[in-house]
């Protein structure tokens, strides 16, 4: 019996995703936002900072969202994927955000389970 639990445990670990960390700078599909994302909290939780706004989104209403958080101490609830709230533009949803390859990330925000919305970031090399 425990040799089947065992057996069990390392096929789960060897399927997992291995993607590397998503620390780093992260840039948003329209190309007119860029994140620091970090890990935060315990070292599992994640954290991303706007630090750049350009390309017509550096406009006097979105200038106050520059250096806050657009993930504050999301939960990790897999390998490469975290759950909390993100803050875009004054807005906050129930977000889920994926690591979907060593280069992208999947944001998805719902507003009362009903109002979903996806975003994809891009790791950002200068």
């Amino acid at each position: 019996m425990m040799r089947a639990i065992l057996a069990s445990l390392f096929a789960l670990m060897a399927v997992a995703p291995t993607l590397a960390s998503p620390v780093g700078v992260w840039e948003i599909e329209m190309r007119d936002s860029r994140y620091d994302v970090t890990l935060c909290g315990d070292g599992t939780q994640l954290c991303a900072e706007l630090i750049w706004l350009g390309n017509g989104a550096d406009s006097a209403e979105n200038l106050p969202y520059l250096n806050t958080m657009l993930i504050d101490h999301a939960v990790q609830t897999g390998p490469v994927e975290w759950k909390g709230e993100l803050h875009i533009y004054g807005q906050s949803a129930a977000g889920t955000i994926t690591q979907v390859s060593e280069d992208q990330i999947t944001l998805r925000g719902c507003v009362a389970l009903v109002i979903c919305k996806s975003y994809q970031m891009y790791r950002y090399g200068e």
